[in-house]
């Protein structure tokens, strides 16, 4: 038996059910505040990505799909979707375009980490980028949007954690100082923190090895060093989160995995994921587009859901989508019952039923199958309902049942009533 890759796994119905419900009340939420869907290649050279990412991060260095194609070139399954955003936002000259460009992706990103609860080797996000603006007010609209989508999407009890990292003015510095203070105690730290002490040492503080925590903890806080513009931004972002009731926890060892990132960063957790409790996080990248080859500044802030882990939290909640999706099963009775059966599922189809017709053709067997599918509602068509131009409509719940004429049978059932 050939079976699916380790760290992939298909999605099948009724789950995909929940994927769907997922997925559309994201695209509504977008669309309420102006963001219009992108979609970008799977497949992108790889320098996109070690250019953009980070040629240290541990993305880049231990987890991408990497291949040469037949021309020689280097291409990469694509990580994450910022990159490969602003890619197409430079390619195609969005920055001609009036006003902020928001921009909404949904899709499949691939990392060969660890298979384990809520992460897998091809995962989905569900994400979002202004692009085109500085501004705190920016910030806090996409974290505004953030909150509204997790409320519409009925998760709750989840941590917004906030923080900044400064920007490339103020946080050399910082870096630096963390250097310094943990050179001297690199033998306490995992193989991995004493790597990223040379490479990457704000990486440090996003370490999540128990035995390194104590040592983080003693760390500074890059909010003691912060220059005074990248102050005045997060001091002002926290205004508007707090005029606007957004409730947040201050978190300075708040960093995120990827080299882009300054000033504002933010990120979401919940209880149900247990260790791999993030859900969501983001933050600015003021200097990814310049990083890419842009000769313009495309300042620009944004976010990415993992909507495997999401779609979790709510199964684990209890939020899912009734367990039938049917309307109306119609069991016609005989061959000759089967073509009336068609024109009358293609009627209520058109007036917006979801409906499925047996193609048994022995009632016994056709309320079997529909008890067994989970459907409320029969539509019995047989010589007898033919012929009187009417049909049996059966409550499987209950038993009950009504003689409908088919004007009668289309106006009940239209829309999915």
């Amino acid at each position: 038996m050939i079976r699916a890759v380790k760290g992939t796994r298909d999605l099948l119905p009724p789950a995909t059910s929940l994927w769907n419900q997922v997925e559309e009340t994201a695209r509504r939420v977008f669309r309420r505040f102006h963001y219009r869907e992108i979609r970008t290649p799977i497949l992108e050279p790889t320098e996109l990505f070690a250019r953009g990412v980070g040629q240290e991060t541990d993305i880049v260095t231990k987890e991408m799909y990497t291949f040469q194609d037949r021309d020689g070139s280097s291409l990469t399954l694509r990580p994450e979707a910022t990159a490969s955003v602003i890619r197409a936002y430079i390619e195609h000259r969005l920055d001609q375009k009036p006003g902020l460009q928001k921009l909404y992706y949904i899709g499949p990103m691939f990392r060969r980490e660890r298979p384990q609860k809520g992460r897998y080797r091809q995962f989905y996000q569900i994400g979002a980028e202004a692009i085109g603006s500085e501004s705190p007010a920016v910030d806090a609209e996409v974290i505004e949007l953030v909150v509204e989508l997790l409320g519409e999407l009925g998760v709750e009890n989840f941590q917004l954690l906030l923080n900044s990292v400064g920007c490339p003015e103020c946080r050399p510095a910082y870096v630096e100082r963390l250097r310094s203070e943990l050179r001297g105690r690199a033998k306490e730290l995992c193989a991995d923190c004493q790597r990223r002490l040379e490479t990457n040492a704000l990486r440090v503080l996003d370490c999540k090895v128990p035995e390194d925590q104590a040592v983080i903890a003693s760390l500074p806080s890059i909010l003691d060093h912060l220059c005074p513009a990248c102050r005045a931004h997060f001091e002002a972002l926290r205004r508007m989160l707090d005029a606007r009731g957004i409730r947040y926890e201050l978190t300075p060892r708040l960093v995120r995995g990827l080299d882009y990132y300054m000033r504002t960063t933010f990120e979401v957790l919940h209880g149900a994921l247990g260790a791999q409790n993030s859900v969501l996080g983001g933050g600015r990248y003021d200097g990814l587009a310049q990083a890419l080859g842009a000769k313009i500044p495309a300042p620009g802030i944004g976010f990415s859901i993992g909507e495997d882990r999401l779609v979790l939290t709510l199964e684990q909640a209890g939020k899912t989508p009734p367990s039938c999706e049917l309307d109306v099963f119609i069991a016609p009775v005989g061959e000759a019952a089967l073509e009336h059966a068609a024109l009358l599922a293609r009627r209520l189809r058109s007036a917006g039923a979801a409906v499925e017709v047996s193609f048994d053709g022995r009632l016994k067997r056709s309320l079997e199958i529909a008890n067994r599918l989970g459907v409320r509602r029969v539509v019995i068509v047989g010589e007898e309902e033919i012929a009187a131009g009417r049909y049996t409509l059966r409550d499987m719940q209950t038993g009950e049942q009504e003689s409908l004429s088919e004007e009668a049978l289309v106006a009940r059932l239209a829309g999915g009533n």
